[in-house]
């Protein structure tokens, strides 16, 4: 009776698993809705990508949940717009862990479900309770909001420490000359790029100033760690190694691996063998190496036979930026190619081209290639994930975050109902109407204005001509719809 039994358990398991689709979201940094060739750029060619997107659903109005980094980050995994919640704005390299350990994440969700969980690359949530010793074991992090295995980019390239964290660790450190970092005030003796920038080898534009890594100048000062320290031109290789190390390693059963590439971001440094094959400048040779990224996880997916048991989304934690502080020739060098394509804006904005962005879903024999309108956002994968894998959240968990699984299947037309972007204000899409409330900033692309601005962008989608006054119920809705997801504290219905 007991063999049976135990057989009846390993038969439903082993039945519940081959149900459960591996899942892998690749998060390229800064890369606009025209920066890819299946996008319209000419200048790039991103032939991985391209494949991916023939091969599945290219979403032609897919979100971000912000307009930067981290924000973007926490509502993607939380389900919960980030604006809700002080203190999760672009944080520094020495942060503590912004999402509470024990709430329902979209890796604590799929873990639940029996998945392995992996984080590879970039990270920028914090770790630790503040004032973390780089030294020892860092906790909180990854691990305590439902990731099983990690290797980190800690905080940004830009950013010190310029180290890797694997599993709560600094790789490589020599216990002999322990790591330091600080943002209220300079340490050490290291030279900086305020103070000695005859040793740059990339000049800076803007900030970045303080400690030198690898002839690269950051913000925030560190000392020690030099054994441990990453060298520019390689983090695109060793992250993606240890992406194709995590599928390969758990081929065997179900995984969700969140693959958060460092491309591409500041500084743009790309491997030799990238450099001058595109045809605006270091920019796009990162582009190109981004695509090389994808492509090695394609392969590896290939190899294990596991592309018709694997969905893949690639995006982009938000929109485009050209020059972001390190004088790499991002603007001279553009030769025609238009980083956010159509959009107007990019990082840091309310307009569509900071949060409107390349959005692509594959799973072979299960999507049927396709372009689609259909109105999707990285905070929902929480939800529809849960729905993919037979999950009920709780009222409680992912107040933002709704069910769009149809629409990313490419059996819906319909997504959501409408979007909230955010940057440095709110705004709003609803079907082809979008809303920028007047008297807040809608970041570098524009100024200040003192009225609403309605676009149609159907018609607009540069969003060129406001329509507020001829459309006053519009704004009026809108507006409410605002102040409702602001006061209902969820947008999510219970």
């Amino acid at each position: 009776m007991r063999f049976l039994i135990l057989t009846a358990v390993l038969f439903a398991f082993c039945v519940q698993s081959a149900d459960k689709p591996n899942i892998v979201v690749i998060l390229s940094d800064d890369v606009g809705y025209g920066d890819l060739s299946c996008y319209g750029a000419t200048k790039v060619k991103t032939p991985n990508l391209d494949r991916l997107a023939a091969e599945g659903q290219r979403f032609t109005s897919g979100y971000a949940a912000s307009a930067t980094c981290t924000p973007s980050r926490y509502s993607m995994l939380t389900g919960e717009y980030a604006w809700r919640k002080k203190g999760t704005g672009i944080l520094p390299g020495d942060a503590a862990l912004i999402i509470e350990p024990g709430r329902v994440t979209l890796p604590s969700m799929l873990k639940q479900a029996g998945y392995v969980t992996g984080v590879v690359g970039k990270w920028h949530l914090g770790l630790g309770k503040g004032g973390i010793d780089w030294n020892t074991e860092i906790k909180p992090g990854p691990r305590e909001i439902g990731f099983d295995y990690s290797f980190l980019i800690p905080a940004t390239g830009d950013r010190t420490p310029c180290v890797f964290v694997e599993n709560q660790r600094v790789v490589g450190l020599d216990p002999a000359d322990p790591i330091q970092v600080s943002y209220g005030k300079a340490i050490g003796d290291e030279p900086t790029g305020a103070k000695n920038p005859e040793l740059l080898k990339m000049k800076l534009s803007h900030g970045h100033d303080n400690t030198i890594v690898n002839g690269i100048s950051r913000i925030g000062y560190m000392t020690g760690g030099k054994a441990a320290r990453w060298k520019d031109e390689d983090i695109a290789d060793t992250i993606t190694k240890k992406a194709v190390g995590f599928i390969e390693t758990n081929k065997d059963k179900p995984f969700f691996l969140y693959f958060a590439t460092h491309d591409i971001h500041v500084p743009r440094v790309p491997h030799p063998r990238f450099v001058g094959t595109s045809e605006c400048g270091t920019r796009g040779d990162v582009i190109h190496q981004l695509d090389f990224c994808v492509g090695e996880v394609l392969a590896a997916i290939d190899r294990a036979q596991l592309a018709e048991k694997t969905l893949i989304i690639f995006s982009s934690d938000n929109g485009p930026v050209l020059d972001d502080g390190y004088a790499d020739g991002a603007v001279k060098d553009l030769n025609g190619h238009t980083p956010a394509g159509p959009l107007r804006g990019g990082k840091y904005s309310l307009f569509e081209g900071g949060t409107r962005l390349p959005f692509i879903a594959r799973w072979k024999e299960r999507i049927q290639p396709g372009v689609s309108d259909a109105l999707v956002c990285q905070i929902d994968f929480l939800s529809s994930f849960a729905k993919l894998t037979g999950q009920t959240l709780l009222p409680e968990a992912a107040p933002d975050s709704l069910d769009v699984l149809p629409a990313l299947m490419g059996e819906a037309s319909q997504g959501r109902e409408y979007v909230i972007e955010h940057a440095n204000g709110l705004a709003v899409r609803k079907g082809n109407w979008k809303l920028v409330p007047g008297s807040q900033n809608p970041g570098k692309a524009g100024k200040n204005p003192e009225k609403d601005s309605l676009f149609d962008l159907s018609a607009d989608i540069g969003e060129k001509k406001n329509v507020d006054g001829e459309k006053p119920e519009t704004v009026t809705e809108l507006k409410a719809l605002l102040e409702k997801a602001r006061s209902d504290g969820r947008t999510r219905g219970k």
